[in-house]
């Protein structure tokens, strides 16, 4: 009877403790984007984003390992600051968004790396899924936000293939460079 009154107090003790090791958190919409950058006839560099960014987090910060992210981007809303641009890469010459409306990445593993991390995982684009890796900053926060809720930002960041996701595939690289910067800024709220 004691082991088990004893057993029972441990853990009443530690289960603060284990659940508050692991957190959920999803980002505020209004502050957070993918951006890209692009060379143009190997002399210019276009760049451009998409605003839509839905991210889910479980962060494990006891055991980093442990955590996941999810990111879908909303393709529809590519946006260079130029109109006709912007037409012409939601067509099937480039992201084919009637047929491939949003990409996704999803992390099969989470490290650190010095005061940032390195995030492997899954980026589904134009209907191809390769690895990517994310290279990011240290985060920024946690801080309270208007909502009174903890905020913490993260940037990341990787280099893409144009080619190895069969977007532009009409666009030699001497015209459009197959190496795509990805940045990805987020502002993430714990629920």
């Amino acid at each position: 009877m004691k082991r088990i009154v004893l057993f029972t107090a441990l853990l009443a003790l530690t289960a603060p403790f284990s659940m508050a090791q692991a957190s959920s958190w999803s980002n505020d919409q209004a502050h957070s984007e993918v951006d890209f950058t692009i060379l143009h006839l190997g002399i210019s560099k276009v760049h451009g984003r998409f605003g839509h960014v839905t991210a889910d987090l479980q962060l494990n910060e006891a055991d980093i390992a442990k955590s996941t992210v999810q990111v879908t981007i909303d393709v529809t809303g590519v946006e260079t600051g130029e109109d006709a641009r912007d037409k012409h890469l939601r067509t099937d010459a480039f992201f084919d968004v009637a047929k491939f409306p949003t990409a996704t990445f999803t992390s099969t593993s989470v490290a650190r790396n010095g005061s940032g991390l390195t995030v492997n995982g899954n980026l589904t684009l134009h209907g191809v899924t390769r690895p990517v890796t994310l290279q990011v900053d240290a985060p920024m926060g946690p801080l309270p936000g208007m909502d009174k809720k903890p905020h913490t930002g993260y940037e990341a960041s990787t280099t893409i293939s144009r080619s190895a996701f069969a977007i532009g595939s009409s666009f030699p690289t001497v015209v459009l460079g197959d190496d795509v910067k990805l940045t990805i800024e987020l502002d993430t709220v714990k629920m």
